[in-house]
C-alpha cells in the first residue's frame, strides 16, 4: 500500500464516540417499509419490484446500528443489494433505496480508517459488477458515483468539523486550567510570603518573648492550612503554557463592582453580592469572578436589544450561586459558543455546574454553582 493509504488504514474511528441510537432512529427505521411497500404498489412498471421491496424492508434495522458498527452494516446492505441486482440483472429502480446513502454517510462520518479504505473498495466493486451483468446508461453511472461521492464527502466534512470542534474546546478547556494555574500562583505566593514574615519575627523575638513567638507561630500555622487548602481544591489542573503570564492580581468578589462599568451604548449591569463573602476562599472568588465576568461579556456581545443585565452572586451554606440575566430578545437561538464551554469547564473543576438557556421571562440566564463542601473543609 502507498504512504497515504497506509495512514488513511491506520487512523482512528471518529472522536468523540457517536451515540449509539437516538429517538430519530426508530421513525426512520419505521418509515424506510412503509415506503418500499408503498413504492412497490404504485409502481408496477418496476421489474422485481415486490422482492426489491422485501430487501429494503429487510435491510431496514441496519439504520439502528449505523453509527456503532458503520462499516458491517453498509456492507450488509450494499453486499445484498449487489447480490440481488446480478441475480435479477440490474439494480433497484426503487427510490427507496437511497436510504443505503444514509449508511454510506456514517461509514464515512463515524468509521475508522480501514472501515473507509474497505467501504471505499466495495462500492468499486459493486458498481463493477453491475456494469459486467447490465449494460447501463453512461449518465447514470456518473450519476450514481457523483450522488455516493457528495455523500461520501458530507460524511468526512462533518467529521473534520467535529474533530475541529473538539480540539478547539480542549484549547479552551487547557486556558481555563492555564489561568487557574495563575489564581493559584497568586494566591501561595501570598500565603507563603507571611509565613516568610511570621517565621523571621518569631525567630527575632523568641528567647526574649516566647509569647509572641507563639503567636506568630499560630499565624503561621493558619497560613499553612489555608495554603494547604487553596492548593487542594485546584489541584491537578496545572499545566506550563508558553504564553506570558499574566501578572495583574487575582480577582476576588469584591471586583464584582467592577463589571457594571460599560460604554454609553451597553446594556446597564445590575451587581448584587448577598452572603458572607469572607467565607469564600481566594481561588473560589477567582472562579465565581471569571464565571461571572463572562456571562456579563456573553450577555453584553449578542443579547439583542437587551438594556438590563442582572448579575447576582449568592454565598449560602451550599455552595456560590451565580445567576446572569438579561432581558434581550431572540436569546433561545443564540449558538453556544466557547466562553460557555470556559465557564462550564471552571465550574467542573471546583465540583460544580453551570448551565445557560432561555429564560421564562424571555432573555438569556446563566446559572453556576460551585458547592460549599469543595472548599470549606
Amino acid at each position: 500500500m502507498t504512504s497515504p493509504v497506509r495512514q488513511l488504514w491506520g487512523a482512528p474511528a471518529a472522536s468523540p464516540e457517536p451515540p449509539r441510537r437516538v429517538w430519530r432512529d426508530w421513525p426512520l427505521v419505521g418509515l424506510v417499509p412503509v415506503l418500499a411497500v408503498l413504492e412497490a404498489s404504485l409502481r408496477p412498471d418496476v421489474p422485481w419490484r415486490w422482492l426489491w421491496a422485501g430487501v429494503l424492508v429487510a435491510l431496514a434495522p441496519t439504520l439502528l446500528w449505523r453509527r456503532a458498527r458503520p462499516f458491517l452494516m453498509f456492507a450488509i446492505a450494499f453486499g445484498a443489494g449487489t447480490v440481488v441486482g446480478i441475480v435479477t440483472g440490474g439494480d433497484s429502480q426503487l427510490f427507496t433505496t437511497a436510504y443505503f446513502l444514509v449508511l454510506l454517510y456514517a461509514l464515512f462520518r463515524w468509521g475508522s480508517g480501514r472501515a473507509l479504505v474497505l467501504g471505499s473498495a466495495l462500492v468499486i466493486c459493486g458498481i463493477g459488477l453491475s456494469l459486467v451483468g447490465s449494460a447501463p446508461v453512461l449518465g447514470d453511472v456518473i450519476g450514481g458515483l457523483a450522488v455516493a461521492a457528495m455523500t461520501a464527502t458530507l460524511g468526512l466534512a462533518f467529521r473534520l468539523r467535529a474533530g475541529a470542534r473538539r480540539r478547539e474546546l480542549e484549547g479552551v478547556r487547557m486556558l481555563e486550567r492555564e489561568q487557574l494555574a495563575r489564581d493559584l500562583h497568586d494566591t501561595v505566593a501570598h500565603h507563603v510570603s507571611a509565613i516568610a514574615i511570621q517565621a523571621q519575627a518569631g525567630t527575632a523575638v523568641a528567647s526574649t518573648d516566647p509569647a509572641a513567638a507563639l503567636a506568630a507561630l499560630r499565624t503561621i500555622e493558619g497560613e499553612a492550612s489555608r495554603t494547604l487548602h487553596d492548593m487542594r481544591s485546584i489541584v491537578g489542573v496545572l499545566r506550563h503554557s508558553g504564553d506570558a503570564p499574566d501578572l495583574a492580581p487575582m480577582p476576588g468578589l469584591d471586583d464584582l463592582v467592577r463589571l457594571d462599568r460599560g460604554g454609553p451604548r451597553a446594556p446597564v449591569i445590575e451587581v448584587r453580592l448577598e452572603g458572607d463573602a469572607d467565607a469564600v476562599t481566594s481561588p473560589v472568588a477567582a472562579a465565581v469572578f471569571r464565571i461571572a465576568q463572562e456571562g456579563v461579556t456573553n450577555a453584553r456581545r449578542h443579547a439583542k436589544l437587551a438594556t438590563r443585565v442582572e448579575l447576582s452572586v449568592r454565598i449560602d451554606e451550599t455552595g456560590a450561586h451565580i445567576e446572569v440575566r438579561d432581558d434581550g430578545r431572540d436569546a433561545a437561538s443564540a449558538p453556544e459558543g466557547f466562553g460557555l464551554a470556559g465557564m462550564r469547564e471552571r465550574a467542573a473543576l471546583f465540583g460544580g455546574t453551570c448551565e445557560a438557556g432561555p429564560g421564562p421571562d424571555g432573555g438569556w440566564v446563566v446559572t453556576a454553582w460551585l458547592p460549599r463542601r469543595r472548599w470549606s473543609a
